[in-house]
């Protein structure tokens, strides 16, 4: 059944939070303190790096997008999250259930993207550090960020349009937050192409990052047996080991919700958390691993720290 008037002023019901009255503000105050460590976990990351020349270097500068990206996934979520907390209101506008779709998805693709920039960062300067500086030249690092950004932007956006042509039926959302899938359920008429294009980018994402990290990190772990300096062999394992399984983590929660629409077998709880859990871990985790866990980043936040108990 088409909904009468225009979708993009349709308003559209989310699945409900289901908390119980004495449950809505330790909920709310939970979320609001996770949602502010995650940026400021995050925006430290970012100004640490901008801030410090020392830092600007192929390694860091591939790092930078990723503490943007993970508080622009982080706010596609909470904020209205927080809302619908407090008011147990779970209504949101089509227009803005696309935008959020839009950039779930863009920072989902985006943390795979960023992945694939730093194994091959990590091959390069493990399997051939002696070439590492020629290859990794200024001029190569901006071709590899804006080429691989833009066909990801480009990619998502055209996933996004095939759905703007097709009526919608319903209003009822059967998850927690908009994403492809779930709004495709809403259409009514035939969405095969975006269903087939779907597929196409899940299957390129997945395949190519999963292909790239196995690849440069089998190398580097040849690299590291071989290797006769012991403590050099192990901080390399060590770090390349946490890389692999926070990349592990998030291919599991980005790529289980994409399925879990395609078998209707799946219960749909477990759909519902993995697809909000994409949007919450790996903000919290990433700049823990990939930010103050790296000796260089965490010795200037170190620093300033002391510098400001001193100045004070």
């Amino acid at each position: 059944m088409y909904l009468n008037g225009s979708r993009f002023s349709l308003v559209l019901t989310l699945h409900s939070l289901e908390l119980p009255q004495a449950s809505i503000y330790p909920a709310f105050i939970l979320g609001i303190t996770t949602y502010f460590l995650i940026l400021l976990c995050n925006l430290t990351i970012v100004v640490t790096i901008c801030l410090n020349r020392n830092l600007h270097k192929p390694m860091y500068i591939l790092l930078l997008p990723m503490p943007i990206n993970d508080a622009m996934g982080a706010t596609t979520l909470f904020p209205h999250l927080l809302y619908s907390i407090l008011s147990q209101d779970r209504t949101i506008s089509y227009p803005a259930c696309l935008l959020q779709g839009l950039i779930v998805h863009l920072y989902a693709g985006a943390s795979h993207v960023i992945l694939i920039a730093m194994a091959y960062d990590r091959y390069i300067a493990i399997c051939y550090p002696l070439r590492y500086g020629a290859i990794m030249t200024t001029k190569n690092l901006v071709k590899i960020i804006t080429g691989m950004w833009l066909l990801h932007v480009i990619a998502i956006i055209v996933l996004f349009s095939l759905l703007l042509p097709h009526p919608v039926c319903q209003t009822y959302m059967a998850d927690l937050v908009c994403y492809n899938p779930s709004i495709r359920k809403l259409i009514c008429e035939d969405t095969r192409d975006n269903n087939i294009y779907g597929l196409f980018t899940m299957v390129l994402y997945h395949g190519l990052s999963f292909f790239v990290v196995a690849f440069t990190y089998i190398h580097i772990l040849i690299t590291c047996v071989t290797n006769k300096q012991s403590d050099a062999k192990i901080k390399a394992l060590q770090t390349c080991g946490t890389h692999l399984v926070v990349f592990l983590v998030l291919e599991f929660n980005t790529i289980f919700p994409l399925i879990a629409h395609r078998i209707e077998s799946v219960p749909a709880h477990l759909r519902r958390v993995f697809s909000i859990s994409v949007c919450v871990f790996p903000p919290i985790v990433n700049p823990l691993i990939y930010g103050f866990k790296t000796k260089e980043i965490r010795q200037k936040i170190l620093n300033c720290f002391k510098r400001k108990i001193i100045s004070v």
